[in-house]
């Protein structure tokens, strides 16, 4: 379908001018990159980081990377629930392989939290590891620094490099303990 003319009474037409002709999103970039306060639009990294690996950035992508970076920490169904307030027209297997990709391009982490289905996360602001107890379920975000100190000792002994956004430590957390 062609794009409309500039004089189309629907605002929403308009095409970035370096952007191919798709369907535009009513859903917002992540809040994490704001554009720089100009009149005209600025594509933001992650839109660049997808057109440059050969990715279209569709309706589809932007809605579930917004849903991942809204949530915090979710799951595909909890993730595919979000998008659906925005939009039925996807369905879970899409929700899946956008998932996959984002996390292949590094714009999103997944961890595994539970012995069921992966929680995804933003991968911008700080990577962090993750405390999970078994008792109440509550997961616990470590920044990275704190980890790496941790595990310099083990890791300079076995020449190791671990990724520290995948780390997840199962126990008890403090306030369990003192229930016990």
């Amino acid at each position: 379908m062609p794009a409309e003319p500039p004089s189309s009474v629907e605002p929403s037409s308009s095409v970035e001018p370096s952007s191919s002709v798709e369907p535009p999103s009513s859903v917002e970039p992540p809040s994490s990159v704001e554009p720089p306060s100009s009149v005209e639009p600025v594509e933001t990294s992650w839109q660049s980081l997808l057109r440059s690996k050969g990715y279209r950035l569709t309706p589809q992508r932007e809605l579930v990377l917004a849903a991942v970076e809204s949530l915090g920490h979710a799951t595909p169904d909890e993730v595919y629930a979000e998008v659906r307030t925005r939009s039925e027209a996807i369905n879970l297997s899409t929700v899946y392989r956008t998932l996959e990709l984002l996390d292949e391009l590094g714009l999103i982490r997944h961890a595994h939290l539970s012995d069921r289905a992966p929680t995804y996360h933003s991968a911008r602001g700080h990577e962090h590891s993750h405390l999970v107890c078994r008792h109440c379920r509550r997961s616990f975000s470590v920044g990275r620094g704190e980890v790496e100190r941790a595990l310099a000792p083990v890791v300079a002994e076995r020449g190791f490099d671990p990724d520290y956004g995948h780390l997840t430590v199962f126990g008890t957390c403090a306030e369990c303990s003192a229930q016990a």
